[in-house]
């Protein structure tokens, strides 16, 4: 294994570098190619943001397994390498690492507008800056183009806690003389909102009680980090958590879990092309509205303890779905199986209930050939026997993904521009389709 190692001395050089790197590269894909084999799924990339914001909570180092280094990551890591952490990473062969967060000399209490607006998981450090050193000061967020996704719901939170929260200039400044527990109801269950929520509240004094939680199996694995750093919380998983104050957090060991939208951008890449392949490293049930949309697909699903296998050699039968916190169809699936809707038998539904603007990938779609017909939150999808390739762009992350998997099984040659939105999340994306059969590749334009 190689080690690398980022120092808050350099780390301005290393943003600089990052955020000037050239947008050039685009995926070159030649459609028509059933994807056959065998994919192992990388660690979730939604789970390792806010585990490596939750490490700045201890002054003793933290080491996370299972990293995966997507673009969204490495931003994270120069992130806290900006605020005075040391951040150690171990490159293994599998392309996940272990990276070990050594927080004690945090000596910056904001975050660079350039890192903050390139990504929106950025704003998880307001809870444990506010917590661990008492103030914070972070620009307001970026991220994809997806829609507003207001941040009222954790600042109303933090300010619950006790936080003095003001906002002027593009920026959110919160202070604190020392949190304290509070019943906290959120008006809709946000992941990021319950993520921020849940870290700051475990250093605050007396117990939080927060209501209408998210129940993403993220928030689950947050709480099981905090759990063997030395919190109190309960509940995580439900929509009602509680968490009970301490002094202070130690440093830990922690495996990520699978990442489950990964696996579902494979499976529904599978079905797009009428392919077979075995997803694994997964647990099924974080997946289950996903494979029950598939079964009603005509799509033949086989479920192992950890990993899902399809068969998907027929066209699929159009469905409707709507999306919804878990345990509901995740929206972070919905451009993908638009995708897959777009050439399935008869008249799809999607209506999307998280975002209200995640049909960007709609138009792209119709540029191949795609019928679809938008209704604000609601799209009609008339299937097409086959997509013609051509040139689109990608958006967005998991618009972009979309537009891939329509290549994968369009006719003819597909370029998609824009693959930068789609590091963010992916890592070697390329790579791992080519292993399944895809004939895709990443070129400069």
């Amino acid at each position: 294994p190689q080690a690398d190692v980022l120092e808050p001395t350099d780390v301005l050089e290393q943003i600089r570098l990052l955020l000037n790197t050239e947008p050039g590269e685009i995926f070159k894909i030649a459609g028509g190619a059933p994807l056959e084999g065998k994919v192992k799924v990388n660690g979730a990339k939604n789970a390792a943001l806010p585990a490596l914001a939750a490490c700045l909570l201890a002054d003793e180092p933290s080491t996370l397994h299972r990293v995966t280094p997507a673009e969204d990551i490495r931003c994270m890591g120069l992130l806290l390498s900006y605020l005075g952490a040391v951040v150690r990473i171990e490159d293994r062969d599998s392309g996940e690492n272990s990276w070990t967060i050594e927080p004690a000399g945090l000596f910056r209490h904001g975050a660079p507008f350039q890192l903050v607006s390139r990504m929106r998981a950025s704003f998880l450090i307001l809870g444990p800056l506010l917590a661990r050193l008492g103030r914070a000061r972070i620009h307001l967020p970026g991220g994809c183009a997806i829609g507003t996704r207001p941040i009222d719901l954790h600042l109303k939170a933090l300010a619950a806690l006790g936080a003095r929260i003001s906002i002027g200039d593009g920026l959110v400044s919160a202070e604190t003389n020392g949190l304290k527990g509070a019943l906290i109801r959120l008006d809709f269950p946000s992941v990021g909102a319950t993520e921020n929520t849940m870290m700051a509240s475990c250093l605050a004094r007396g117990i939080t009680t927060i209501e209408n939680a998210a129940e993403e199996p993220e928030i689950v694995d947050l709480a099981r980090l905090l759990i063997t750093m030395g919190a109190k919380i309960d509940g995580a998983g439900t929509k009602r958590i509680q968490v009970e104050g301490v002094d202070r957090l130690s440093g830990t060991d922690h495996i990520l879990p699978a990442d489950r939208i990964e696996a579902g951008t494979f499976l529904a890449a599978a079905v797009a092309t009428r392919g077979r392949i075995t997803v694994e490293g997964v647990d099924p049930s974080k997946l289950t509205a996903a494979l029950l949309k598939m079964s009603e697909m005509g799509v033949e699903v086989e479920e192992g303890p950890d990993w899902i296998r399809v068969d998907a050699r027929s066209r699929p039968r159009a469905v409707h779905l709507i999306t919804q916190p878990y345990p509901g169809f995740p929206t972070d699936l919905q451009p993908q199986f638009t995708a897959v809707l777009s050439t399935s038998q008869g008249l799809g539904r999607i209506t999307e209930q998280v975002f209200e603007d995640r049909f960007g990938h709609a138009r792209e779609l119709e540029r191949m050939g795609a019928r679809i017909r938008l209704d604000g939150r609601t799209a009609r999808i008339r299937g097409v026997s086959r997509l013609t390739g051509t040139q689109v762009s990608a958006a967005d992350l998991r618009g972009g993904a979309a537009l891939v998997i329509a290549g994968l099984g369009a006719e003819g040659l597909t370029e998609v521009r824009g693959v930068r939105h789609i590091d963010r999340g992916y890592v070697n994306l390329e790579g791992r389709l080519a292993s399944l059969g895809a004939c895709i590749e990443r070129r400069w334009s």
